[in-house]
Formats: C-alpha cells, sequence, structure tokens
C-alpha cells in the first residue's frame, strides 16, 4: 500500500530522572532531508539521529525535535571536596589570620577556580545516547503508522479519479471508431447540397480521399491504448503490498496519461469525445496533486 509523506510520531521516557522526547514531523519533499533540533548539551548526538532516520524514511522533509527536562541529581555541579580542602588548609596556614573570629563565606568559597566541577558534555552523552536512539526509532514507527493511514485515504482518493478517466476512456473508446462515419456522412451532404447547385453530385473518390486523410489525422486508437496502459499501470501500483516509495513513480505515469490526454483531445474534433478528454484531463491534474504527497 502507498504511504503518505505528511505524518507525525513521538515518544518519551525517563531515565535516571531525567525526562527525554523526540517528536519526527514529516512534510512533503522530492527528495529526503532531514533537520535535527537538539538541545544544546546533546549537539554531538546530531549526526547518529540523522543516519537512524534517514534509514527509517525515504523522502521527505524531516524534522526531529529532542527535548531534555533533567531532574536527576546528575544534573547539579558537583563540589571538588579535595580542592575546598587544599583552599581551607591554605587559609589555615596564613600566621596573621585570627583562625578563631575569621569566617568564611560560602560562596567566595565555591566561586573559587576548580571548586565547581561541572558535568562533561561526555557524561552527558554517554547517558543519552542509548535512551535517544531508541526514542528516534520509536518515533519513527508511530510515523510510518500514521503515514500508512494516510496512505490508505490517498489510495481511495486516487482510485476515485482513476474511476472517472476509466468511464471517459471507456464512452471514447466506443465512441471513436464513429466519428470518422459520421465525418463521411456529412462531408457528403455538404458537397451534395453545394454540387446540387450547378447540377453535379460528389465523386466517390473525391469523398474517400477526403474521409482517408481525415480519419488519419484524426486516428487516436494509439492515444486510447496507451492511455488505458498507463492507468492500468497506476492502479496496480497503488495496490501493491510493495514496501518501496511510488511517488516519483506515480507521478512520472500521471506526466504520460496527460499527455496521451492531450494528443487525444488536439487530434480528434468531436464535441462529444472533446468533453471527456476535458473531464480526463481535470481527473489527472487532479491525481497529479494528490501524487505529490506520496512517499
Amino acid at each position: 500500500m502507498i504511504r503518505s509523506m505528511t505524518g507525525f510520531g513521538s515518544a518519551s521516557t525517563e531515565v535516571g530522572g531525567s525526562h527525554y522526547v523526540v517528536e519526527i514531523r514529516s512534510l512533503n519533499n522530492r527528495y529526503l532531508k532531514v533537520q535535527v533540533r537538539l538541545p544544546e548539551e546533546l549537539q554531538g548526538l546530531e549526526g547518529e539521529l540523522e543516519s537512524l532516520v534517514s534509514k527509517r524514511l525515504t523522502r521527505g522533509s524531516i524534522v526531529v525535535t529532542v527535548r531534555l527536562a533533567d531532574n536527576s541529581a546528575e544534573a547539579a555541579a558537583k563540589i571538588n571536596v579535595r580542592a575546598v580542602e587544599r583552599y581551607l588548609d591554605q587559609l589555615l596556614a596564613v600566621p596573621r589570620i585570627d583562625h578563631d573570629s575569621t569566617r568564611v563565606d560560602l560562596g567566595t568559597l565555591l566561586s573559587l577556580p576548580g571548586v565547581i566541577v561541572v558535568d562533561t558534555g561526555e557524561d552527558r552523552l554517554a547517558r543519552a545516547r542509548e535512551a535517544l536512539l531508541g526514542l528516534a526509532g520509536e518515533a519513527c514507527d508511530h510515523l510510518l503508522v500514521m503515514r500508512t493511514r494516510e496512505g490508505g485515504d490517498l489510495q481511495a482518493e486516487l482510485h476515485r479519479h482513476c474511476d472517472v478517466i476509466a468511464d471517459r476512456l471507456e464512452f471514447i473508446t466506443e465512441h471513436a471508431p464513429r466519428v470518422v462515419t459520421l465525418y463521411q456522412d456529412r462531408l457528403r451532404q455538404r458537397m451534395n447540397m453545394l454540387l446540387s447547385e450547378i447540377g453535379s453530385e460528389a465523386r466517390d473518390e473525391d469523398l474517400l480521399r477526403e474521409v482517408a486523410t481525415f480519419a488519419e489525422r484524426a486516428d487516436i486508437a494509439e492515444e486510447i491504448s496507451r492511455l488505458g496502459g498507463h492507468l492500468d499501470h497506476f492502479r496496480s501500483i497503488i495496490d501493491s503490498d510493495a514496501d518501496d516509495p511510488a511517488g516519483r513513480t506515480l507521478d512520472f505515469i500521471t506526466q504520460e496519461m496527460l499527455r496521451e490526454a492531450n494528443t487525444m483531445g488536439s487530434k480528434c474534433l468531436d464535441g462529444d469525445i472533446a468533453r471527456r478528454t476535458v473531464e480526463i484531463k481535470g481527473a489527472i491534474d487532479r491525481i497529479k496533486e494528490q501524487v505529490q504527497n506520496v512517499e
């Protein structure tokens, strides 16, 4: 079944007091374009997340958004106890200070170099990597489910337009052979009417020559056959159980269908066929719009 290119998937989890959320949104795009939005402290995971998503999705404009709420104990900076002890030992070693009455300001002590140890980016990435890669895979699963569901709606809509084309093409197929006969009858009546004024009648050889020229110019049998073949191919693809992306193929087939319809419209001057051809072209245009959203 075909899949839509639009969709949304999300997943979240909490590990060691840290709450992680991954959201993936997908919109139409002729190619695959992945954009990853990460908190500053997790920028090192951008390449891995982009690679994971690129392996799961084949087409569309993809935006991956990662959110982090770190409520764990590791979120707090650590105090370097040994550094604090070293500073205090140095203060106590100063002879001119009254150690009994002197008070140490904790804020000032904590601002001294080396007292506060901030968690390194490598440690944070190591804790987040496994969680975020797992969530990205889960979010892709949810996105694909939504794409498949919307693909079912697209499939039904495309079949509806294909039915219009098939119906109008059936009329044209039945009516086209009679076009030459009708033209011959009208031409004979017109020629006889004009020649009757001079007491003459149209000769069969002249009439047949003109009819043959018209028949060759107005013959749309090949266009009817090719359009019917393209329509069958189109339907076989949207009904296929294959998991391969079909959007570009469907877009190409739609262009070929429109080419045949345009040729039919320009070659055949019959009013009834012309009206059905216009309706076919309208249905193809609507198909072309819908196909832009197929993966």
